[in-house]
This record gives C-alpha cells, sequence and structure tokens, in this order.
C-alpha cells in the first residue's frame, strides 16, 4: 500500500513539473513602441544594518522621497494565525529617490503585518495593517492621527475589517479601504473616519472581487480597484457604482495601481504564477486614458531581470517607476528614458 501511494505521488510530482516547465509565461504586447524604461542598476543604497524585508507599500511623498512600508523580518505565515507580537524594527523607511539613500525611519514596536501604504495632500501617511486589522494615519514625523477597526478582532461590519489591504484618499480628505483579504469589499469613510458606505462581495461578477488588493483614485473621483485574482482593474464611481474593467488573458493577478501626477496615464502591476506555489514573474503596465495598454515590460521579454513579485508601485514627476518586490525584498527603479 505504501509504495503505492508513493508510486502515486511519484506520478503527480513529475506530471506537475511537466505542467510548469511546458506552460507558457504569459505574454501580451503593448501600443507604445517609442516610451521605453530602464532599470537603475545599483540604486538603493541604505545602511548595512536595516532589515529591508517585503516592500508592501510604496509611495512618494510631498518631498518626491520615497516612502516603503515593510515588513522587516517578519514573515506572512503559510499556517495559523498572524504572529501576536509587533515587529521590532522599524517598518516606515523614506528614502532619496536619486541617491536611495535612508533619509529617516520609524514605526518599530507597532505593526503585525504591514501592508498598504499612501500619502495624501497633506503628506500625511495612510497605512493597512492585514494582521492588526486596522487602518492607520500618522503625520510625517510618525504621530498617530487616527485609527480605524479595533486591534486584532476581523469582522465584515462598520467597525472592523477582515485583512484590509490598502486605502485611497479624496481630496477632501474623505478616504476608501480595500478589505480585502477576508470580505472583498470596499469601504467608505469620512474625513474623521466615520463609515459612510460599502460596495462589492465575493465573486467574479462585476462589482464583485476576489482580494481587492490596491485602489487609486483619479482626479474626477472614480476608483480604480486592483481586483487580485480576477486579473483585471475594475472602476467605479465616487458612489461605489460599476463604470467599466480593464481585462485581458494576458494578465496576471493585479496587485496595484497607482496615476501619474497629471493623471494622464494609470499604471500598474501584476504576478504570474504557478499553482500559486512557483512566481514566474511580474510585468509593469502604463495604460492611457481608454485602458488600452500602452507600455509593457517586465516577464513579456522587455525586461531580462530576475524573477520578482510586484506588490505595489510609485510614479514621480517625471513618471518614472519605483516598484515594491516581495520576492527579493528590494525596491526597483525604473527610468523613463523616452515618450511620444
Amino acid at each position: 500500500m505504501l509504495k503505492k501511494i508513493i508510486y502515486i505521488l511519484f506520478v503527480v510530482g513529475g506530471i506537475l513539473l511537466a505542467v510548469y516547465f511546458l506552460q507558457p509565461v504569459k505574454k501580451g504586447s503593448a501600443l507604445d513602441g517609442i516610451t521605453k524604461y530602464e532599470i537603475v542598476e545599483d540604486w538603493l543604497h541604505l545602511p548595512a544594518g536595516l532589515v529591508l524585508g517585503n516592500p508592501t507599500g510604496i509611495a512618494l511623498d510631498a518631498d518626491q522621497h520615497i516612502v516603503v512600508f515593510h515588513r522587516a523580518d517578519r514573515r506572512w505565515p503559510l499556517v495559523g494565525p498572524m504572529p501576536g507580537t509587533p515587529i521590532q524594527h522599524t517598518t516606515i523607511l523614506v528614502i532619496h529617490k536619486e541617491t536611495g539613500e535612508l533619509i529617516k525611519s520609524w514605526g518599530a514596536n507597532i505593526f503585525i503585518m504591514p501592508h498598504g501604504l499612501k500619502v495624501d495632500k497633506e503628506n500625511n501617511i495612510w497605512l493597512t495593517d492585514v494582521g492588526l486589522q486596522q487602518v492607520f494615519k500618522f503625520d510625517p514625523d510618525g504621530k498617530l492621527l487616527m485609527t480605524v477597526g479595533e486591534a486584532r478582532i476581523a469582522g465584515n461590519d462598520r467597525t472592523h475589517f477582515d485583512m484590509p489591504t490598502d486605502i485611497a484618499i479624496e481630496a477632501d480628505g474623505s478616504f476608501y479601504v480595500s478589505d480585502g483579504y477576508g470580505n472583498s469589499r470596499i469601504v467608505k469613510f469620512s474625513p474623521a473616519g466615520k463609515y459612510l458606505f460599502e460596495f462589492g462581495k465575493k465573486g467574479t461578477g462585476t462589482g464583485e472581487f476576489e482580494i481587492p488588493h490596491g485602489i487609486s483614485l483619479d482626479s474626477t473621483g472614480n476608483l480604480y480597484v486592483a481586483d487580485r485574482e480576477n486579473e483585471r482593474i475594475q472602476v467605479f464611481d465616487s458612489l461605489g457604482k460599476f463604470k467599466t474593467q480593464y481585462a485581458n488573458e494576458s494578465f496576471g493577478a493585479i496587485c496595484a495601481v497607482a496615476f501619474d501626477k497629471h493623471q494622464s496615464k494609470l499604471f500598474a502591476v501584476d504576478e504570474y504564477n504557478f499553482l500559486k506555489l512557483r512566481h514566474r514573474g511580474s510585468d509593469i503596465f502604463v495604460f492611457d486614458k481608454k485602458g488600452k495598454v500602452q507600455t509593457r515590460f517586465g516577464r513579456s521579454g522587455d525586461y531580462t531581470g530576475p524573477v520578482c513579485w510586484y506588490h505595489d508601485l510609485a510614479i514621480d514627476e517625471e513618471e518614472n517607476i519605483f516598484v515594491g518586490d516581495i520576492l527579493n525584498n528590494t525596491i526597483v527603479k525604473f527610468k523613463k528614458q523616452s515618450s511620444k
């Protein structure tokens, strides 16, 4: 009997390996053959003693410095509950976008499992922690201004989250939360953190989500949702009404979305894997106003770097792209070379 089980496992393992090596990597084309990006080698210069963990959230502040939310030595548990103690190292890094040097850091002994990060027009830093089940607003110096959600208590109501992933802030200070791994909904709050409304549920239809993972607002108040496991971007108006979606069979799991300074282009990153077990790489997308892919590079063939998993991205004033790679635990800078 034991020999039979071993034989069956051997056969199944062989089939999976064959499928993995024969499975083609999803490829897609772009419309713009002129705009190119080049990776900036050896850009990041962090102190030798700093442990850079999974850089799950990334944004630019008012000074065009890179702000990163990372997990230091903390690992996402494959089984069982989230860790019970805060990360002892600093988890917020402010990095000079040109030199790659650390300007300041803070956030030690606060967070359980860092995830999303945004910086608002007043330079406040917004964060989600999927372990603490909370959303935080800090001033630029790390002073806590607001907390939404009950620490370590998951729920699906007006005062609780279930592993919230990201935040998007309106000009008036009201904000959306993508909630997230557990609830597959979007919740909107007032500037003071009062529940306003919510929309979405788990599913594959329009207005439904399979892990709403990253969110971003355009200048007209439309909300763009990286519907990760449904491999698409869904667009909603300010009241949560579905407008359109960006979907293509060549997309992997869409992890994050972000706009350039002029709101003329939407940037996104995906992740492609084999049975959730083996990562095949990420692509970076630049969409035009009509939702068509204008520029695309990464695993599709325009970039030959290491296998990566781009979790979040930020775009500076020159349309250079900064991505958080949680497979290699680094921040990658892509410099824009030319444009139409």
